[in-house]
């Protein structure tokens, strides 16, 4: 992650995960960023850690690579009723370089190739990459990285790239 600090201090208080320069920097990169990703980073919310719409605390239920070639990515998260009250699906077309899973063993903290048991997210950072741009989310037990071209969010597989979408769930705590 470029932007995001991830042993950030707040007060006394060390070890924080602080989104702040991401959300500092992030005009400038999400200019340069295709629609569908821009629309999704810029998002309302998605910077905030107690929002609704921040990634930070979705559980990964699955990855998933559609098509022969591989080159569509869908990944979904499920909600927590006691944050989120919608679950997110991202599908990423024409992606150009996928890798997932756990940290665990590697010092280099490079991700293996394996994304099973990954957790929950920490945050996510989309940044402008020469083919489109790149994607990638911390999880408490891995990561996630991904490389797709330029595209739109109401249609990624059309046109190639990274769309996401929020789907309401029943948390009844939520109503």
């Amino acid at each position: 992650m470029e932007c995001i600090h991830l042993d950030a201090q707040v007060g006394d208080l060390s070890g924080v995960l602080s989104p702040a320069r991401n959300l500092e920097h992030l005009p400038l990169p999400a200019d340069e960023l295709p629609a569908g990703a821009r629309g999704f980073a810029t998002a309302p919310g998605h910077g905030d850690p107690s929002g609704k719409r921040c990634v930070k605390d979705l559980e990964l239920q699955h990855i998933r690579g559609a098509g022969a070639d591989g080159q569509e990515v869908k990944i979904r998260s499920r909600h927590n009723c006691w944050k989120h009250d919608e679950d997110l699906v991202i599908r990423s077309s024409d992606v150009t370089g996928f890798h997932a899973g756990s940290t665990e063993g590697d010092d280099q903290g490079d991700c293996q190739d394996d994304w099973e048991g990954l957790g929950t997210v920490i945050l996510d950072e989309i940044l402008p990459h020469r083919d489109g741009c790149s994607h990638e989310i911390a999880f408490w037990d891995g990561c996630s990285h991904e490389i797709a071209r330029s595209g739109t969010a109401r249609s990624p597989s059309s046109a190639g790239g990274l769309g996401a979408t929020w789907t309401e769930t029943d948390c009844p705590g939520n109503r």
